[in-house]
């Protein structure tokens, strides 16, 4: 019996569920999402990115942006857009 296996045996002795002690909040975000169709947040914890203004440019045009320090904020549905557009480019 490997330790996890005896790790598991023993955690269910308690009579606890383990799924009990989760607390759902919802986090509400700080910084939005520099594309202007998009309602998200780009926090860094709910998975936002930053892009460059040329990397912006390809995908949504020179005015589908905020810049903010030389580099658009985007959420993580927009990055994963981004992404997928740039997916079959060779940047080598």
């Amino acid at each position: 019996m490997g330790f996890k296996a005896k790790a598991r045996k023993h955690k269910g002795d308690s009579g606890k569920n383990p799924k009990d002690n989760k607390k759902t909040t919802v986090t509400e975000g700080q910084i939005s999402c520099g594309i202007k169709s998009c309602d998200g947040y780009a926090d860094k914890s709910m998975g936002g990115r930053s892009l460059s203004i040329d990397n912006a440019i390809d995908v949504w045009g020179s005015g589908g942006y905020e810049e903010r320090k030389g580099r658009v904020r985007v959420c993580k549905s927009c990055y994963r857009k981004w992404k997928k557009d740039n997916k079959s480019e060779d940047t080598y």
